[in-house]
């Protein structure tokens, strides 16, 4: 239970840092030149903006391979994404998980389970905002087209680079349903 207090409150910490970061994430410019052009100040701009183009193309490819894993009905290609781990925390209506074996397990009775099917999905109006090198804020919206109708909503998500790559660490789902 202490554990999990523990983590919520990394999670809040991370979130709140994300919010600081875009706050914080226009800064005046004033180069060499003082209108704005050039200087030390724009390089090292162009750089960050290099390092976070890259953290984002990384977590975007992530993101695509569960897309496809998840259309090809390969639950566990899908959770290749995700934290092996059992602090990876799932929230979604009011069932927190914990733990990658636990959110393997409610993908599998949601959308495997008897008379159920994982439709097509896909992701939408992604946000991507680097929190560092290490760890990403994902703001999206996914959408299942099954053959009984369609479902979708919002997501964010909490991704930490580890040495295997890009992995969610957190993954708050809501559905508009």
């Amino acid at each position: 239970m202490r554990e999990n207090r523990e983590m919520l409150l990394i999670i809040r910490l991370i979130v709140a840092s994300a919010a600081v970061a875009l706050a914080l994430s226009e800064p005046p410019s004033l180069g060499a030149d003082g209108n704005g052009e050039g200087g030390l100040y724009s390089v090292a701009r162009d750089k960050s903006a290099i390092a976070a183009d890259a953290i984002s193309k990384q977590v975007v490819a992530v993101l695509n391979k569960q897309v496809e894993a998840w259309n090809r009905r390969d639950l566990e290609g899908f959770m290749q994404g995700y934290w092996r781990s059992p602090e990876l925390t799932f929230y979604s209506g009011a069932s927190p998980l914990s733990g990658w074996q636990s959110t393997l397990d409610r993908y599998r009775q949601r959308y495997q389970g008897e008379g159920r099917e994982m439709g097509h999905l896909d992701f939408s109006e992604l946000q991507v905002q680097g929190l560092g090198s290490g760890a990403a804020f994902v703001r999206g919206r996914w959408h299942l087209k099954m053959t009984t109708g369609e479902a979708g909503g919002l997501f964010t998500l909490i991704f930490r680079h580890f040495d295997d790559g890009w992995k969610i660490i957190h993954d708050h789902t809501s559905s508009s349903s």
